[in-house]
C-alpha cells in the first residue's frame, strides 16, 4: 500500500505505482482544480506541493504532478489547489493574483497560485526576482506576464517580514495556509517507510521527470520500484573533491551553501535547467542514466571529470563519465547496477570553468547545443583542458582530441583555428527538430569561442580578431 497526505485526509491506496500522481489526484481523489496540459512538465497547470519531513520539520516545495510517479509520494504531504484554501476568503497569494487581473480563462491559475505559495512557504529570503522564478515553469496563455509579475512583486513585499525560522506556522497565522499544516509533521511521523523490496521490477525510477514523459504507459503498466528511499542523498565535500549521493536533486545543489560558494557560478548555470518544479524532482543519477545526448547536467559533469560509482548485488564499482555512454541510450552498467554517487574535482582559483546553452527559450527548454569547458593557464600555456559537447553526437561528448591538442599549447589565434578543425572531426550532428547538422556545428563552435571570451575578457578580441 502507498500511504501518504493528501491535504487534510490520509490516503492508503494499491492504485499502481506507477500511476502520476496527476491523474490519481483527478480521477482516484475527485480533485478538479489540478488540471491537465501537456502532460510533459512544460506547462505548470498541474503543479502541486509536494511536503517531506526532515528532521521533524516538513519542507515543501513545488512539482509537476503529470511527472511524478504515485510510489515517490509515500510517505508524504501532497497538498492541490483545494488544500491552501479551505475557507470563502481568498488567501494573501490568491488576492494578489485577484488584485493585478493576473487570470484570464483560470485554466492556468491554481498552477500559478501553487508556485507561489511554494515560494512564501520557502524559508529564504522573498524577493520579487525570486517569486519570478518560482513560477518560470508556469505558463500562461491568455493574461499576459506582466500582471503575473506584479502580484509577484505584491506577493514578495507582503513576505517581507515573513518569519523564516518557522515559515508555515508564520503562514497559517497569516491566512495563507490553513491551520491543519500544523498537525502534518506528527501525521507523517506516522507513516513507515517502504520496506525494501529485492523482488524483479522491471523498471527503477527515481525523480521520474523523463520516463514519465517518454513512456508513461509502459511505466503504468510496469512493476514499478523507486530507488529514492536507497539511493544516497546528499553533498559532501573534503579538500577540493565534491561527492553527491545519486538520489540528490538539482535544488539540493543550488541550495548547498558550500557547494555555490565554492563552485560561484554553478547557480547561474543550473537555472537553466529546466525549471523550479523539475529541478525539485530530478535526481542526479536519473539526470545520467536517461543518457540524452543533450543533458545539461551530463555535459557539465563531463568537463568537470567526474567518476560515476555504480552498485549491484552489494558490489560496488567506479568508472570515468565519459566511459558510461556506449551508444545512443545505452550505457556501460548491468540490468539492475545503480549509479549511488558522483564524484568531481571542485574548480581551483586558477581553473576556469564555463557552460553554454542554445535553445529556443532561454528557460525550462532543451538545448539545440550546449557545451562545457575547464581550462587551466599557467605561463601563457593552457595547463588543462577539458571540452564536452551535447547536441553533436549519439551520446553527451567529452571531445578527447580537442582537449589533447589544447593542452600544452598557448592560446592563440593558431592554436584554435587548428583546434576548431579538429573540434568539427569529432563530433557528428543529425538534423532534427532543433536544427540542421550544419547548424549545430556553427553552434558549437560558436560556443566554442563564447568559453574563451568569458576566460579571455577584453583580451579576446585582440587575441582572435583574425577569426
Amino acid at each position: 500500500m502507498i500511504r501518504f497526505i493528501l491535504n487534510q485526509k490520509l490516503v492508503n491506496t494499491d492504485c499502481n505505482p506507477g500511476m502520476s500522481l496527476l491523474d490519481f489526484i483527478r480521477y482516484e481523489a475527485n480533485l478538479p482544480g489540478t488540471k491537465i496540459g501537456c502532460r510533459e512538465g512544460d506547462c505548470g497547470a498541474c503543479t502541486v506541493l509536494i511536503g517531506e519531513l526532515v528532521n521533524g520539520k516538513v519542507n515543501y516545495h513545488s512539482v509537476t504532478s503529470c511527472l511524478y510517479p504515485l510510489i515517490n509520494a509515500h510517505g508524504k504531504h501532497v497538498v492541490t489547489i483545494e488544500g491552501v484554501n479551505l475557507s470563502n476568503t481568498l488567501t494573501p497569494v490568491q488576492q494578489a493574483m485577484a488584485d493585478h487581473a493576473a487570470t484570464q480563462c483560470g485554466f492556468c491559475t491554481p498552477g500559478f497560485v501553487m508556485s507561489f505559495t511554494a515560494f512564501c512557504m520557502n524559508p529564504t529570503e522573498p524577493t520579487t526576482e525570486r517569486a519570478i522564478e518560482a513560477v518560470a515553469g508556469n505558463i500562461c496563455r491568455c493574461t499576459g506576464y506582466k500582471s503575473i509579475e506584479r502580484a509577484a512583486s505584491d506577493i514578495a513585499r507582503l513576505m517581507s517580514n515573513k518569519n523564516v525560522a518557522d515559515p508555515i506556522g508564520w503562514l497559517v497565522g497569516k491566512g495563507y495556509l490553513p491551520e491543519y499544516f500544523l498537525e502534518i509533521p506528527q501525521k507523517l511521523q506516522n507513516i513507515d517507510v517502504f520496506e525494501v523490496d529485492n523482488g524483479n521490477h522491471t523498471q527503477l525510477i527515481a525523480g521520474g521527470t523523463d520516463l514519465m514523459v517518454q513512456r508513461p504507459d509502459a511505466i503504468y503498466d510496469q512493476k514499478v520500484k523507486s530507488t529514492l528511499n536507497e539511493l544516497p542523498r546528499g553533498i559532501t565535500i573534503k579538500d577540493c573533491t565534491c561527492t553527491i549521493g545519486g538520489a540528490t536533486r538539482v535544488t539540493d545543489l543550488l541550495a548547498s551553501a558550500e557547494l555555490t560558494s565554492r563552485f560561484p557560478q554553478l547557480k547561474e548555470y543550473l537555472m537553466l535547467v529546466s525549471s523550479e518544479p523539475i529541478r525539485n524532482m530530478a535526481t542526479i543519477a536519473g539526470n545520467i542514466v536517461n543518457a540524452s545526448p543533450i543533458g545539461d547536467l551530463c555535459v557539465m559533469l563531463l568537463a568537470l571529470n567526474a567518476q560515476v560509482t555504480s552498485v549491484i548485488d552489494g558490489k560496488s564499482r567506479q568508472q570515468p563519465l565519459n566511459e558510461l555512454f556506449a551508444g545512443y541510450k545505452q550505457l556501460n552498467l548491468k540490468p539492475g547496477e545503480v549509479i549511488q554517487y558522483i564524484t568531481f574535482e571542485l574548480p581551483k582559483t586558477a581553473t576556469l570553468f564555463s557552460f553554454e546553452k542554445v535553445s529556443k527559450r532561454k528557460y525550462l527548454d532543451i538545448a539545440s547545443v550546449n557545451s562545457a569547458m575547464l581550462i587551466e593557464i599557467e605561463n601563457g600555456k593552457i595547463k588543462k583542458c577539458r571540452l564536452s559537447a551535447g547536441g553533436v553526437a549519439p551520446i553527451p561528448l567529452y571531445l578527447h582530441r580537442t582537449s589533447n591538442h589544447l593542452t600544452g599549447n598557448e592560446l592563440n589565434a593558431d592554436t584554435v583555428t587548428q583546434v576548431a578543425a579538429i573540434m568539427q572531426e569529432e563530433i557528428s550532428p543529425i538534423s532534427d527538430i532543433r536544427g540542421a547538422a550544419e547548424y549545430k556545428r556553427l553552434l558549437l563552435r560558436q560556443l566554442f569561442l563564447a568559453h574563451l571570451q568569458k576566460f579571455l575578457g577584453d583580451r579576446f578580441d585582440q587575441v582572435f580578431k583574425k577569426l
